[in-house]
């Protein structure tokens, strides 16, 4: 079904955001509402939205205009579903509420109509209930607000039929969204079932009087947490939590209704954010929250495993692959890291132990250990290699290599222009293209396939949007100082290829070129830069060295003495200062650094003989670590060694002829 047109059931927060996003796709939408002022109040906040993304340039007022006036808004459902390809509710997450609404839908919508529930927590199978041919719908849980979160699951029922589950996936693409599978459904399916044992535990660390709310929300923030967990349910509404703690109590674990402090505020209707009153007091949007220290009740590790514990019991359930929670938490969380990825750094029994003290403190059954940790088979679960309990869908069995960024939103991607004898490796890793442990295995693998790859004799590095690369993410999850060494031996191995790739490597430098994207600058052979790039190494600011290979490279490029001063000061300069000081070869206006580097590139992939470019790159780098007498013998075998080539009688063929030569790479 090719969908074109959208009705979004329910104006509220969600279904009014909904809507915006389906419309700034190009679609026409219908929102619907039976109450004419929640329309009116949708109708304003999608103005005020579009208003804002016109003046921060993200579209022209033209656009604004064509997207709202792709918008119906009506309270008219009869009216509003009887012509469209998708309808998706939106009302609030009472069960009783959305099986009427969807009965009601399914009897006015087309019979070849998808439906979808944009429910947070609710089985799509309870939903179903009463829906005629429930085999079209299908759970399609945005996140909030959803103009701006990418994240989407995308939940199939027992009912759900393939295709109209595959339709939805790429629906979720075609209106600019991250979709993760739910391949069975389940309470909370990814995202939320994740986080239900943490809210379980937070509220349990209360219950047993060990720490004050204040106390563990200074824990939070101690770990780079832009808000503590009681911060948190502050802001979203303790109703909410009770709510969700209570479903799960009845549809997943009668343990989830452990949790008896949070219903003291429930009792005195104090809901935090929405009330004004909650775990703290809130003025003006804020919570006024004491002063304390940090707990010491709990540590990283506690959450962290209860997270991992949850993610294995979901893939041993068949709910969904590895890669698809590793990207559902961080996006949905907005979080550098998934349990996936943390899990691959631990150990399985330094988890299990964790998670056997949880369950034993708290007298929990939730926190104790998987049945894949108990049997120490953890990594082989990850790995795919252990049986589920219960097998997802015949096609959905094989799951792809790789975790945090699976098949979509690789963090570095190739483009190969074969034509012009030109690879380009692209960073896309959010808007300042940070550099982790995704992004350098990216690398590493284009620049293997490239390694021997005879139509391809240049290739160029380039940061996607304005920025070259800020640098590392240092957000990104380590064990300890044995695992961050070896990320910091991960990056000089990636980085130190581009200096001994058979081709000649160009770094492409605008924007931002702080830290380990300055580093990886240094290993290409070239740098090119826009006069106002923004460059320097910042890490003894912020307590750390450069760690790729910086410190090195950095002195052989300028001296001792220049290298020594802008790494001990981590003082910035621009573009100009580094053509001037010989550390980059060209500078390009930055309104076409991307076409002028083309042109470089195209014009060295035909002018110059790619097993001489090899072989000089050899002589350089590794003469300077050499002696002058073994430099030169290497010098003298490096020329006998292409006497005899193709190339060279090429060259001198074409330099005779007067024409441009057609090197073959041998």
């Amino acid at each position: 079904m090719d969908i074109k047109e959208v009705t979004v059931v329910g104006a509220g927060l969600m279904g009014h955001g909904i809507a915006e996003v389906v419309a700034l796709a190009g679609l026409k939408v219908n929102l619907e509402d039976a109450f004419p002022e929640a329309l009116e109040k949708a109708r304003a906040s999608i103005r005020n939205s579009l208003s804002r993304m016109v003046k921060s340039g993200k579209l022209t007022q033209e656009q604004a205009d064509k997207v709202f006036a792709g918008m119906n808004f009506t309270t008219d459902l009869k009216g509003a579903v009887s012509s469209s390809d998708m309808i998706i509710e939106a009302v609030p997450e009472i069960p009783d509420l959305k099986v009427k609404l969807l009965r009601e839908v399914s009897q006015n919508c087309r019979q070849d109509a998808i439906i979808a529930s944009n429910t947070s927590n609710i089985r799509i199978s309870t939903l179903a209930q009463e829906v005629s041919n429930p085999q079209r719908l299908l759970g399609l849980h945005f996140f909030n607000p959803p103009v701006v979160l990418k994240l989407v699951e995308v939940i199939k029922s027992d009912k759900t039929s393939d295709e109209v589950f595959e339709e939805t996936y790429q629906f979720s693409k075609k209106i600019g969204k991250t979709p993760i599978k739910v391949l069975k459904d389940t309470p909370g399916f990814v995202v939320n079932r994740i986080n239900a044992p943490e809210s379980l535990l937070f509220c349990q660390i209360l219950d047993k009087g060990l720490a004050r709310p204040e106390e563990v929300d200074a824990f939070g923030k101690s770990q780079g947490l832009p808000m503590g967990p009681y911060e948190l349910m502050d802001y979203v509404g303790i109703d909410t939590v009770v709510h969700s703690l209570n479903y799960y109590r009845d549809a997943l674990d009668k343990e989830y209704g452990k949790c008896s402090y949070f219903n003291q505020f429930m009792d005195r209707k104090e809901l935090g954010l929405k009330s004004g009153k909650g775990f703290y007091v809130w003025e003006n949007g804020k919570a006024l929250i004491p002063k304390a220290s940090p707990s010491t009740v709990i540590d990283l590790m506690d959450v962290l495993s209860v997270e991992i514990n949850e993610s294995a019991k979901i893939i041993e359930e068949g709910i969904a692959k590895p890669a698809d929670i590793e990207i559902g938490v961080k996006l949905g969380m907005n979080r550098p890291f998934g349990p996936i990825s943390v899990a691959e750094g631990l150990t399985n029994a330094e988890i299990k132990r964790k998670l056997q003290k949880l369950s034993e403190k708290f007298d929990t059954k939730i926190f104790y250990p998987t049945k894949s940790i108990e049997e120490g088979k953890l990594r082989e679960l990850l790995s795919g290699k252990v049986a589920r309990e219960k097998d997802a869908p015949a096609s959905e069995k094989a799951r792809e290599v790789g975790t945090a960024q699976g098949s979509e939103g690789e963090p570095v991607s190739l483009r190969k222009d074969v034509e012009n004898k030109v690879a380009y490796l692209i960073l896309s890793n959010t808007r300042n293209n940070l550099i982790n442990s995704d992004v350098l295995e990216g690398i590493e693998r284009h620049l293997k396939a490239l390694w021997n790859d005879k139509e391809i004799n240049v290739i160029v590095l380039r940061g996607e949007g304005k920025n070259f690369s800020a640098g590392a993410q240092l957000t990104q999850f380590f064990s300890g100082p044995m695992d961050f060494a070896e990320n910091a031996r991960l990056g000089e191995r990636t980085f130190r290829l581009l200096s001994e790739v058979p081709k000649i490597t160009i770094a492409e430098m605008k924007g931002h070129v702080l830290g380990g994207g300055f580093e990886l600058s240094t290993w290409c052979d070239i740098r090119v830069s826009t006069p106002d790039a923004i460059i320097g190494f910042p890490e003894v600011t912020l307590g750390l060295v450069p760690g790729w290979g910086g410190s090195q490279r950095l002195a052989k490029l300028l001296g001792m003495s220049r290298a020594a001063y802008l790494i001990l000061t981590g003082e910035r300069f621009d573009g100009k200062f580094a053509h001037e000081v010989g550390l980059v070869s060209k500078l390009f206006p930055a309104e076409s650094i991307e076409l002028e580097t083309d042109r470089l590139a195209q014009d060295l992939a035909v002018r110059i003989a790619p097993v001489s470019a090899a072989m000089a790159k050899k002589l350089i780098y590794k003469g300077s670590e050499v002696s002058a007498d073994n430099g030169l013998e290497m010098e003298s075998i490096a020329m006998g060694l292409l006497y005899g080539t193709e190339d060279l009688k090429e060259g001198i063929s074409a330099f005779l002829q007067k024409r441009k030569p057609d090197y073959k790479g041998r």
